[in-house]
C-alpha cells in the first residue's frame, strides 16, 4: 500500500486508493478505536485500514463472523446517535448440509450484534433468535488475526525489520494473541468469552447453537488490548455498558445543546456533538480532543486548540483540558531532531513501536509554526468565556514562555514576522496547517524557499499579543500590557504593507526566505480576517475574493482558488474544501460585518452534510464545483470523524449569531445576529455562563433576529446589539 510515502525525508498522505465501502463504522474510546465494515467485521479490504487499534497499534487485523461457513445477510447497520454502540442486524442465508439439502431457510434466524469500546476493551454481544416453527442447529464461526501493525505501517510505510509474532495461546477464557516488538514491549490481544467454544481452530473459534422454535441464545465477548504490564480489566458486558453510558451522559450534561427548526441542520449539529464527545480522550491533564480517526487518533496541538476554540462557547471544559495538556508538554529545551525550542507548543504526540524506536519523528514533535501563538489565543478567549482567573494564572508562565518563543525563535531573521524552516532532517517541510510539502509556492508554481512567513500566522501572532496584553493587564502588569499592544499594532501595520496584493484583491499566501510574496489566491486570507489583523479597507476585497467562483465551489471555500498554479480539486491542500478552514473564514467574515457571506458558507456546508454518511462532515472533501443534483466528491483517505471538522458547525453558528462573552459584568452579547432563511428559530439550552445557566430562543424576523430568555439562573445579562 502507498497511502503514505516518504520521499527525501518528507511524509505524505496520498489518495491512491479508496475505502471499499465509505460507510465504515467507527467506534472510539480514549486511546482505542475500531474501524469495522457494516457487518461489524474487520476485513482486509479497500486500503486495509479496518481493525481494532490501541495506542497507535492494530490489535486485531481480522475479525469475522460466519454462520455455517457462510457470511450472513445484512439487514441493518448503524452507530447510535451518541456514538456509543455499533448495532448490526443480520440474518441467515439459505443454508444447506453436505448433501445439498436445505436445512435453514433464508431469514429464519436473526443475528443481533452490538459492540462498543471502553477502557482498552472491545465488548460484543451476540444474540441469535429462531423465528421459525422448527428447531435449528447451526454453527457460529469467529475468525481472528492480529498483525500488530503500527498505524504508520497501515498507512503504507514499509519497515526494514519487525518484531516477533508469538504463537497463539489458549487460556481458560479464550485465545491470546501476542507480539514482542523491537522496542521490547509485549503486546497482547486477549479474548474473553462468556462460554467456551465447541471447537478451536487455527486462529478461529466455533460455537454450536441449538435453537428451539422462537428460542434465543447469547454470547458475550471481551477483547482486551494489553501493552506491557498494562492489562485492562474486562468487565461484565452490562456493567461496562452502564459505566460507559454514564461517562457519555456526563459529557452531554455539561455542554450546551442546540436545536433549530431545520431538521437537516439538527442532524448535522447532533452528529457533530456526538463525534466531539467520542473524540475526547482522558489524559492526566484532562480531556483532550484527539484529531481524527483513523490516521490522527492522538493529541495534535493545532487541531486540539482549534477544536477547543470552535467548541468553547458550548463547553469550555474542553479548552481547559487542551490548555493544561499543552502547557505540561511545552518544550523546555532546544532539540533540532524534533524541531523543539524553549516555549514552543507541541505539534503532535505518537505512541507505538515505530515512534518509540524513532522510525518516525513524531513521538513528541514540535514542527508547528502556529500552535504557539494559537495557544496564547485560546488562553485569552478561555478567560473571556469563563472568567477563570485562577486557571489562567496557573498557566501564565507558559504563556510568557510562548511569547518569548515568538520573539526569539519564531522570528528567525529579525524582520518582525514569524517564519519557519525545519531543523529536523525527518521533520515536516511545511509547518502551517497546510503541512503537505507542495502547499506553499509562487504564482508560477515554483517552490517558495524557506524560511516561510505565512499570512495567517502573522494574524495569529497579532491576536496572541492582544490577548496576552489583556491578561497582563488583568494581572497588574500594565507596562508589559502596553508594550504588547504596541507590538501588535506595529505588526498589523507592517503586515498590511508587506502582504497585501492589490492585483489579486487578497493577501499573499506567504513571504519566502527572500521576502518575496507568494501571490496566489488561497483560503489562508480568511484566517487573516479571523485574526483581525486585516485592514478594514482590504477586508471587503478579501471577502469578495473568497466568495468568488474560483474560490467558492458552492459547498465551501477552496484551499486554493481554481486557475492558480498547482490547483487540483483532488489534492490535499491545493483545491480541496476543509470544513474547519471554512468555519474560521466565516468567523472572520462576520468579524468585519460580512454576515451574508458567512451565511453562504454555513449553507454550503449544511447542504454538503446531507450527502455524507451519518451527516458527518469528513476532514476534507474534493473541491469540484457544485453541480445540480450531485453531492460533493469524497477525498479517498480523509479522516472521519475529524475533531475540527465536527467542531465547524458550532463556530459557524457563533459567527452568524455574533456571540460574545464578557466577564466584567458578566454579559452574553449577540452582535448583529443573523439566521438563514431556512431557520425560523434556534434554541440554546444549558448554556453555562459565569456560574449560572441560560436557555435561549432566537427567532428570525424579516429584518432582524429576536431573542427570548426562556430560563436564567445566576446573575448574567443577555443583550442583542443590532
Amino acid at each position: 500500500m502507498e497511502d503514505v510515502i516518504r520521499i527525501n525525508d518528507r511524509w505524505y498522505v496520498l489518495a491512491t486508493s479508496s475505502r471499499a465501502d465509505d460507510r465504515t463504522r467507527v467506534l472510539k474510546h480514549d486511546d482505542t478505536f475500531g474501524l469495522f465494515d457494516r457487518w461489524g467485521d474487520v476485513q482486509p479490504v479497500g486500503i486495509g485500514d479496518q481493525g481494532l487499534y490501541h495506542q497507535g497499534t492494530r490489535f486485531l487485523s481480522h475479525f469475522e463472523l460466519n454462520v455455517n461457513e457462510r457470511r450472513p445477510l445484512l439487514l441493518n447497520s448503524m452507530v447510535k446517535e451518541d456514538n456509543s454502540v455499533l448495532v448490526v442486524d443480520l440474518t441467515t442465508p439459505d443454508l444447506y448440509d453436505a448433501e445439498g439439502n436445505l436445512i435453514i431457510r433464508k431469514g429464519v434466524v436473526h443475528l443481533f450484534r452490538a459492540k462498543f469500546l471502553y477502557r482498552a476493551v472491545h465488548y460484543e454481544h451476540l444474540r441469535l433468535t429462531n423465528y421459525g416453527d422448527e428447531a435449528v442447529d447451526l454453527e457460529i464461526d469467529l475468525a481472528f488475526a492480529a498483525d500488530y501493525a503500527d498505524i504508520f505501517e497501515v498507512r503504507g510505510v514499509e519497515r526494514a525489520e519487525r518484531g516477533e509474532l508469538l504463537p497463539v495461546e489458549q487460556d481458560a477464557h479464550g485465545p491470546v494473541f501476542a507480539y514482542r516488538g523491537l522496542d521490547g514491549v509485549l503486546r497482547r490481544t486477549r479474548v474473553r468469552l462468556s462460554r467456551p467454544p465447541d471447537r478451536v481452530g487455527d486462529g478461529g473459534l466455533c460455537f454450536r447453537f441449538h435453537l428451539p422454535p422462537r428460542g434465543t441464545q447469547e454470547l458475550y465477548l471481551g477483547i482486551a488490548c494489553e501493552v506491557g504490564d498494562d492489562s485492562p480489566r474486562v468487565l461484565p458486558y452490562q456493567e461496562a455498558f452502564h459505566t460507559h453510558s454514564e461517562e457519555l451522559a456526563r459529557r452531554r450534561a455539561r455542554a450546551a445543546t442546540v436545536f433549530t427548526s431545520n431538521e437537516q441542520l439538527n442532524d448535522w449539529i447532533n452528529r457533530s456533538q456526538a463525534d466531539l464527545h467520542m473524540l475526547l480522550s482522558h489524559t492526566p491533564a484532562g480531556e483532550y480532543p484527539y484529531a481524527g480517526v483513523p490516521w490522527f487518533s492522538t493529541p495534535f496541538g493545532r487541531d486540539g486548540i482549534i477544536t477547543a476554540l470552535q467548541y468553547l462557547w458550548t463547553d469550555p471544559e474542553v479548552a481547559r483540558g487542551v490548555l493544561r495538556f499543552l502547557a505540561e508538554n511545552q518544550a523546555d529545551r532546544e532539540d533540532p531532531a524534533v524541531d523543539a525550542e524553549p516555549g514552543k507548543i507541541l505539534h503532535e504526540v505518537r505512541r507505538g513501536e515505530m515512534a518509540e524506536l524513532g522510525e518516525i519523528p513524531f513521538k513528541r514533535y514540535y514542527g508547528s509554526i502556529d500552535s504557539t501563538p494559537l495557544f496564547i489565543c485560546l488562553a485569552g478567549v478561555y478567560y473571556q468565556r469563563t472568567g477563570d482567573r485562577p486557571f489562567v494564572e496557573s498557566i501564565w508562565s507558559n504563556i510568557e514562555r510562548a511569547l518569548e518563543w515568538i520573539d526569539r525563535y519564531g522570528d528567525r531573521d529579525g524582520d518582525g514576522f514569524v517564519e519557519y524552516a525545519k531543523r529536523s532532517p525527518n521533520g515536516l517541510e511545511q509547518q502551517g496547517w497546510k503541512d503537505s510539502d507542495d502547499s506553499v509556492f509562487h504564482a508560477d508554481g515554483s517552490d517558495a524557499p524557506p524560511p516561510i512567513a505565512l499570512c495567517e500566522v502573522q494574524g495569529y501572532v497579532y491576536q496572541a499579543k492582544r490577548h496576552a496584553a489583556a491578561l497582563a493587564r488583568l494581572f497588574g502588569e500594565v507596562v508589559r500590557a502596553e508594550a504588547l499592544e504596541r507590538e501588535a499594532q506595529d505588526l498589523k501595520k507592517r503586515f498590511n504593507t508587506a502582504f497585501w496584493c492589490d492585483e489579486l484583491d487578497t493577501y499573499a499566501l506567504a513571504l519566502d526566505g527572500a521576502k518575496r510574496p507568494c501571490k496566489v489566491v488561497t483560503s489562508n486570507s480568511g484566517h487573516v480576517l479571523y485574526a483581525g489583523i486585516a485592514s478594514t479597507r482590504y477586508a471587503r476585497r478579501v471577502a469578495r475574493t473568497l466568495l468568488s467562483a474560483p474560490a467558492f465551489n458552492g459547498w465551501g471555500v477552496r484551499t486554493l482558488a481554481a486557475g492558480q498554479a498547482r490547483y487540483n480539486p483532488m489534492s490535499y491542500h491545493n483545491g480541496s474544501v476543509w470544513p474547519h478552514d471554512n468555519a474560521l473564514i466565516a468567523l472572520g467574515l462576520a468579524r468585519y460585518g460580512y454576515k451574508d457571506e458567512a451565511l453562504r458558507i454555513l449553507t454550503g456546508l449544511l447542504d454538503a452534510s446531507v450527502h455524507f454518511d451519518l451527516h458527518r462532515l469528513p476532514e476534507l472533501f474534493c473541491g469540484f464545483a457544485r453541480l445540480p443534483g450531485q453531492g460533493p466528491t469524497l477525498y479517498p483517505v480523509a479522516c472521519s470523524p475529524q475533531a475540527w471538522a465536527a467542531g465547524a458547525v458550532f463556530q459557524l453558528l457563533e459567527a452568524c449569531l455574533g456571540m460574545e462573552f464578557h466577564t466584567e459584568k458578566p454579559q452574553l452579547r449577540f452582535r448583529h445576529p443573523r439566521l438563514p432563511d431556512y431557520v425560523d428559530h434556534l434554541e440554546i439550552r444549558g448554556l453555562r455562563v459565569a456560574g449560572g445557566e441560560l436557555d435561549l430562543r432566537l427567532r428570525r424576523h424579516p429584518n432582524d433576529v429576536g431573542l427570548t430568555v426562556l430560563r436564567k439562573q445566576g446573575d448574567v445579562d443577555v443583550a442583542v446589539i443590532v
